[in-house]
């Protein structure tokens, strides 16, 4: 099994983000190992810098969540290094716990194999991230969010997208997550699960199928249209800056190596929403200019993205 608690902020004025992950892996027979990943992504720069120290004694620190060597996220604050890379963050947020499968069952049944929820889908951010050369990064009222997922298999294909920080609607975000995975040697249809939080109310996202779900994606951004309960209806729009992606590579949580993905993620992309509500016949627009994070894993390894030079597992 594996299992991550990861958090990640973004800069109100400029392309500058953070994306912090604590892991667990449990290859089978194996004592359990932890790791940290720290990403800090700055579109101005080009590539982002990118760490991980694995092989840790993972626990539970006070308070709750995870702790790898001193590195440690609560419900709170996170606090830790991973290489050169040293932070020390607060966080809040007035916003529930949202868990994106419909329902509570699948997260006891077997099937899906990946379970997420999002402890906090909207945070603010303050603190300091220090880097190497680059000196201290002070985090004001940054908006974020916090995440956590676990399971036995990764999907085959996967794309994770958070929206936050939108012009017209500050408070609104969202987060979905689509998977397609094998059975009997064939892929399966995109199902989405997640929901749009606008005005104070959160719009479910439910879909299977090319009926209800359309996916383009590569690993400089994706087009998809969404579809929910009660006519729900958003076509997202994601661009990913030139050089700003991180590569990672992931390893299959049941050790067998067929199961590695390459995983691009950047936590500093463009994304448009336009949006029709339930009982709505005009659409709206919701923007961010680099207050999205959109995550692609997959099988390829020709997509152009360089991976950082750490193993996974």
């Amino acid at each position: 099994m594996y299992e991550s608690f990861y958090l990640r902020a973004v800069s109100p004025e400029q392309p500058l983000g953070v994306w912090i992950r604590h892991t667990v892996s449990k290859p089978p027979g194996q004592r359990p190992t932890g790791s940290v990943w720290c990403t800090v992504f700055d579109a101005r720069r080009g590539r982002p810098f990118m760490h991980k120290v694995s092989g840790g004694e993972p626990g539970v620190p006070a308070g709750g969540w995870i702790e790898v060597d001193g590195a440690r996220l609560t419900p709170a604050a996170a606090e830790g290094e991973c290489g050169p890379a040293r932070w020390s963050l607060r966080f809040a947020s007035d916003e529930p716990e949202f868990r994106h499968l419909p329902r509570e069952w699948l997260y006891r049944a077997p099937l899906p194999r990946t379970k997420l929820t999002s402890p906090a889908p909207a945070a603010r951010f303050d603190g300091v991230l220090e880097l190497p050369g680059q000196g201290a990064i002070e985090l004001r009222e940054w908006p974020g969010m916090v995440g956590h997922n676990w399971g036995s298999e990764h999907a085959e294909r996967w794309i994770w997208l958070h929206g936050i920080c939108f012009s017209e609607e500050p408070r609104a975000w969202l987060d979905v997550a689509l998977g397609r995975v094998k059975v009997a040697g064939r892929m399966t249809p995109w199902v989405a699960n997640g929901a749009l939080s606008l005005g104070g109310h959160r719009h479910r996202i439910a879909a299977i199928g090319r009926r209800e779900l359309r996916v383009s994606e590569t690993p400089e951004g994706c087009v998809m249209q969404l579809s929910g309960k009660r006519g729900l209806w958003i076509r997202a729009s994601v661009e990913v800056p030139r050089l700003a992606a991180a590569g990672w590579r992931y390893s299959d949580p049941g050790g067998r190596r067929s199961g590695d993905h390459d995983v691009i993620n950047c936590s500093v992309a463009a994304l448009e929403l336009s949006v029709r509500l339930p009982a709505q016949r005009a659409s709206r627009t919701l923007s961010t200019t680099h207050g999205a994070a959109y995550e692609l894993g997959m099988r390829e390894h020709d997509h152009g993205v360089p991976l950082a030079p750490f193993a996974d597992g």
